[in-house]
């Protein structure tokens, strides 16, 4: 049976990066593969432009992308991603200049699961935590994801008729309420949270989305809400947007 070298040499470096933590260069690629560099940077930038496989900037390096996870990889929920939002979330919270915190979190059928985290100077200490499991309905990063979903999926999650628990005073009670909040939040842009968690905190959030603009993850920030007026909630929520544009834009391989 005769072979295809290209195709051999494509799933040569799909292995490699399968067994990485983190982003490889591309120098590192063809060295231990014994591939030309010249070579190498056409099936990089091949299957960059498929989405298989996503470019990190401030690591030079490549790894594994979303498209992959349609096929049994859970690429996106690996600390791929994480790490791949650790630069974003570091410099949303640089550029804000305000005590808070920066998660990212991925939507598990009704929970939201924190999967990275950088906090500021004198932020709160909030409960996203890294392995953290909140309800998607009470969280703005929870919110931001389900109003990106399609609505038959929204509905297999969500029963019509069954009432949603609540952590504090606020927050949608059924479904109803939140199928208004997340159409609020299609027109804003971004998702928002006011003492659904925890009442004297407040959160803006935003869904990163993949090939398929599905929400592969959601970008939040959570702060104090009686120290941020509307004007700024307005610019977090603008910051917040522009982290998880940048983020989708690297997990669909795009510069």
């Amino acid at each position: 049976m005769g072979t295809v070298p290209a195709a051999r040499d494509t799933l040569r470096v799909i292995r490699l990066l399968a067994a990485r933590s983190g982003p490889v260069r591309a120098a590192t690629i063809a060295r231990e593969l014994g591939l030309p560099r010249s070579s190498t940077y056409q099936l990089l930038r091949t299957l960059q432009d498929e989405g298989f496989v996503i470019h990190s900037p401030e690591h030079q390096g490549y790894a594994l992308g979303a498209l992959l996870g349609e096929i049994g990889s859970s690429v996106l929920a690996s600390n791929t991603l994480a790490r791949l939002a650790g630069p974003v979330l570091e410099r949303l919270v640089a550029e804000t200049k305000r005590p808070l915190v920066a998660h990212l979190g991925l939507l598990q059928h009704d929970d939201v699961v924190y999967a990275s985290k950088i906090a500021a100077a004198r932020a709160p200490a909030v409960v996203t935590s890294i392995g953290v499991r909140l309800p998607a309905h009470l969280t703005a990063t929870g919110r931001s994801m389900l109003a990106a979903l399609p609505p038959a999926q929204f509905e297999a999650i969500y029963s019509v008729d069954a009432p949603l628990p609540r952590r504090t005073s606020h927050g949608p009670s059924t479904t109803a309420e939140l199928q208004r909040m997340l159409e609020e939040t299609r027109e804003r842009g971004w998702a928002t949270e006011d003492g659904d968690i925890t009442l004297p905190y407040a959160s803006v959030a935003a869904p990163v989305l993949d090939h398929n603009d599905y929400p592969a993850a959601s970008v939040g920030l959570t702060f104090r809400g009686a120290s941020v007026d509307d004007a700024e909630r307005m610019r977090l929520g603008r910051a917040v947007r522009s982290a998880a544009e940048t983020l989708s834009r690297r997990i669909r391989g795009r510069a």
